[in-house]
């Protein structure tokens, strides 16, 4: 949970994390950088399977990235870890499939509160069911699939930006009317 002493914690998660998840990761973190937030939240990405862990990020997802002058060379895909429901903050799906994975796989109340589809901060999508919330596979298609992914995650992040700039307003907020402790000097 997050709190003024750590950073609000964000994982985002596809199926093999070589192509939506890093993207959606290390675009938020380009964002959360930009907005001045990057010394205060951290994203990290995971796959719901184990098929590409120790790959690098798709070249096709790395070549949109590079377009917009952010570096992807340093990923490597991970299989999801079920602690992460309890060491992030907000866990991002960002496909159905996964969404109902991380569903089913969250171990209490509170972790399942966590789990969000991706899109459901796109303002475009609100209101809308999260069966129409996904991101479809852009491994099957070619290179218009990928800079597709690219749109449809870019118009969620102004919202997941709100959203934890709220959350870490809040928390500070809650921690400047805690109690303080007085010493006696006696």
């Amino acid at each position: 949970m997050y709190s003024t002493t750590s950073p609000y914690r964000i994982i985002t998660v596809c199926t093999g994390n070589i192509c939506r998840s890093p993207m959606a990761a290390l675009m938020l973190t380009e964002a959360f950088a930009a907005e001045g937030l990057g010394n205060l939240v951290v994203v990290d990405s995971a796959g719901t399977t184990g098929y590409e862990v120790g790959h690098p990020i798709d070249p096709r997802a790395a070549r949109v990235l590079t377009a917009q002058h952010i570096a992807s060379e340093h990923h490597i895909a991970r299989k999801w870890r079920p602690e992460w429901f309890a060491e992030r903050d907000v866990i991002l799906a960002l496909d159905v499939d996964h969404f109902g994975w991380l569903q089913q796989g969250a171990p209490d109340h509170a972790s399942l509160e966590k789990v969000q589809m991706f899109r459901s901060f796109d303002p475009h999508m609100a209101g809308r069911s999260s069966l129409d919330l996904g991101i479809e596979d852009p491994w099957y298609g070619g290179h218009t699939d990928f800079d597709n992914t690219w749109t449809l995650i870019k118009a969620a992040i102004p919202g997941i930006v709100q959203h934890v700039r709220a959350a870490i307003a809040a928390s500070q907020d809650a921690k400047s009317h805690e109690p303080q402790q007085v010493t006696s000097m006696t």
